[in-house]
């Protein structure tokens, strides 16, 4: 993590490699593969493999697969893009399930430990059991079996002798500990489902809580970070590891998630807005998703320097959607193209310019880089504006186009309203105007000044382009009761309009990136472009009022 990189996690590890405690740093990235990554899992990211890569360690990228009833392959696939994409290269490629025969024995040697039990109370039953965090729990009427009977038990249910739910294996800890997570956790469960890497070879699986301890340990993973929610989980993280007698001792870290505004970070209530088609799947450009961010547009290096930007620490907070914005523009500033694009159409004619003639104009490709270069701009009698830019009885103040008004046409002439063509209905569809020869962008002209500049594309060379303009998915809303996050889903999230852009786009690629005067930064449509249209996401608009602090 190159810039503001003093964390206190960055502290500890110092310390531990200067005292000798450690000799190497080894972290990884522990997604469970039943959705796509989001913002959130981008800090986890750049703090994993930013950490390992400051202290010349290495990061695994690991799935954990515990529950093969949420996971898909489709996951695996798309988070392994996700990774690669934000700029990272794992060292090695594993998977909780590579570890189910090794995890499998740990679990005999607790039961032989006197340390596991075979329970056959019900779900229902168990959190029933467990107590409250003012009462303390209750003994299973089971927990006190045999180790033999505990080890035919649980061999009996590896193959397959029990139905979902029947028995489960749970640590014997202490049912009256003040953390609730060392009651006698449940530690496997029958699962009688087909697993996306093990297929049909087992029907129990491990639980997260213990199986990720092992999975670190057995990978010699040093320093495993992951969010505060897991923070009371540490003392449990521990004792298996302890417990199992596990050569390898991994340290526990928790940091703060990220949380941003106007959105959802839920993994479920993500998936929630995908199956029931409120956005365009997972890499639809509202949803914070790491594919949903890549086809709006933002890019690996604006996510990064945003991440960093937030900064690691114990607490979580709301960080503005502004802040992330604030990066991708900043990103984009030297890089992107300028051009001209008309979002919503108003048709002009220059009434005193030649029939028949056509101008190619010079303009800069991007002001801030000069090295660039420069395009060609063709100008010819009939043009488009936008709708916006023209009013019939304009207030105080307004500078573009109105009758009698003359406005700068970017990179071209000066043009004068003459007269407004309606329709039956008293819709204005078309402005006559008039054009100075003498007031061509760069000729030097200084006969008069005028207040406004439009941005305009030449009709009979325009291409056509979709455009898809974005507001937040979630209006600003605490959930009132008997509300859901659906409730507040903003229907005006997505505007599509039709309009043209300038004919030197005609060959862009999905993802090519522009800055359309006026309007904002634009990404080519990866999934809705096509030889016919080219479509448009607004990644970002051009100004903002957010400051860095």
């Amino acid at each position: 993590m190159e810039h503001n990189s003093s964390n206190f996690i960055k502290t500890i590890i110092k310390e531990d490699l200067e005292s000798g405690k450690r000799d190497r740093v080894v972290t990884r990235f522990p997604p469970e593969p039943n959705g796509y990554l989001h913002i959130g899992h981008a800090k986890s990211i750049v703090i994993n493999f930013g950490l390992a890569d400051d202290f010349n360690g290495k990061t695994n990228l690991r799935f954990d697969d515990t529950n093969p009833l949420k996971e898909d392959q489709e996951y695996v696939d798309a988070i392994k893009a996700d990774v690669q994409w934000l700029g990272y290269e794992w060292e090695e490629l594993r998977f909780a399930s590579d570890y189910f025969e090794e995890m499998y024995n740990r679990a005999i040697l607790l039961i032989k430990k006197g340390k596991a039990y075979v329970d056959d109370l019900t779900a229902d039953q168990i959190r029933e059991y467990r107590g409250t965090l003012t009462e303390p729990g209750k003994e299973s009427p089971y927990r006190n079996r045999t180790i033999e009977e505990n080890l035919d038990l649980f061999e009996r249910m590896r193959k397959g002798e029990f139905g979902n739910g029947e028995k489960v294996l749970r640590a014997k800890i202490d049912m009256a500990s003040p953390n609730i997570n060392l009651r006698d956790p449940v530690i496997y469960r029958v699962s009688h489902a087909s697993h996306h890497n093990t297929g049909d070879k087992w029907c129990i699986y491990p639980m997260y809580a213990f199986a990720h301890p092992l999975e670190d340990a057995i990978e010699g993973v040093t320093h495993s970070l992951c969010t505060t929610e897991f923070e009371d989980q540490r003392p449990l993280y521990n004792w298996v590891v302890e417990e199992c007698e596990m050569e390898h001792q991994p340290q526990q870290i928790e940091f703060g998630r990220l949380n941003i505004s106007n959105t959802v970070m839920s993994k479920r209530k993500l998936k929630q807005l995908v199956d029931e088609g409120i956005v365009d799947g997972w890499d639809d450009p509202r949803l914070p998703t790491i594919s949903g961010l890549r086809r709006k547009g933002y890019t690996p290096a604006a996510i990064r320097e945003f991440v960093k930007e937030t900064g690691v620490s114990k607490g979580s907070g709301v960080v503005d959607e502004a802040m992330l914005e604030h990066f991708v523009r900043e990103d984009l500033k030297l890089t992107a193209p300028r051009t001209m694009g008309i979002l919503k159409p108003l048709k002009v004619v220059i009434t005193n310019y030649p029939e028949d003639q056509v101008e190619w104009l010079d303009a800069e490709i991007n002001p801030e880089n000069p090295e660039m270069g420069m395009r060609k701009i063709p100008f010819s009698r009939e043009i488009y504006v936008e709708q916006e830019d023209f009013m019939e009885n304009p207030p105080k103040k307004y500078f573009r186009l109105f009758p009698g008004n003359e406005v700068r046409l970017k990179h071209a002439y000066f043009i004068k309203c003459e007269e407004v063509i309606k329709d039956e209905n008293g819709e204005v569809i078309e402005l006559r105007c008039t054009y100075d020869p003498e007031t061509k962008s760069g000729s030097g002209f200084t006969g008069r000044k005028v207040k406004g500049t439009i941005h305009w594309v030449d009709a009979k060379h325009a291409l056509p382009a979709e455009f898809r303009l974005y507001e937040p998915l979630i209006s600003d809303a605490d959930e009132a009761e008997g509300k859901t996050f659906l409730d507040y889903v903003n229907k005006n999230s997505l505007e599509v309009v039709q309009g043209f852009i300038e004919p030197n786009m005609e060959n862009v690629k999905p993802h090519d990136k522009f800055q359309f005067f006026r309007h904002g930064y634009f990404n080519v449509d990866p999934k809705h472009t096509t030889k016919e249209k080219i479509v448009f996401n607004r990644i970002v608009s051009l100004k903002s009022s957010f400051k860095l602090k």
